[in-house]
C-alpha cells in the first residue's frame, strides 16, 4: 500500500477537485474529459457537478455501485486500512468530504489521505 501523488489538473492546480481526480484516476480520464461529463450529469440533475447526488449518478451510469462500509469501528478503518484489505481492483472511497480513488492497493491523491475514514465505497460491476 503506497500513497501516489496524482494531480491531473492541467494546470497543476490543488483546488476542491476531488471527485474529478477519483474520476481520472480510475477511469483514465484527462481532467477536461471527467469534468465536463460531471458537468452534464449536473446539467440534467439541475444539481451541481460536484453533489453527492451528481457524482454517484455519474458513477453509476458508468458501471459503478455502491458499497457501504461495515459501522463496526466508524472512526478508526481508513483510506490506508481500506488500502491493506483490498490489494487488488480499482475503487472510489467516500469520506464526508473527499473521495479519492484506490487502485490495486495504492491510493492516488493530491494529498496523503491515506488517516480519512471512508464511509463507502464504489467498484465497476
Amino acid at each position: 500500500m503506497a500513497y501516489l501523488y496524482f494531480n491531473p489538473n492541467p494546470d497543476s492546480k490543488s483546488v476542491k477537485d476531488c471527485t474529478v481526480r477519483a474520476i481520472c484516476a480510475a477511469e483514465n480520464l484527462p481532467w477536461e474529459v471527467a469534468y465536463d461529463e460531471l458537468c452534464a450529469t449536473g446539467r440534467h440533475l439541475h444539481n451541481m457537478p460536484d453533489s453527492s447526488r451528481v457524482f454517484k449518478a455519474y458513477l453509476q451510469s458508468i458501471g459503478y455501485v455502491c458499497h457501504a462500509l461495515p459501522n463496526t469501528c466508524p472512526v478508526c478503518y481508513t483510506v490506508s486500512d481500506f488500502c491493506k484489505d483490498h490489494p487488488y481492483g480499482i475503487y472510489i472511497l467516500c469520506t464526508g468530504d473527499h473521495v479519492v480513488t484506490v487502485k490495486n492497493g495504492d491510493y492516488w491523491d493530491n494529498w496523503n489521505s491515506s488517516d480519512e475514514v471512508p464511509l463507502y465505497f464504489y467498484t465497476k460491476e
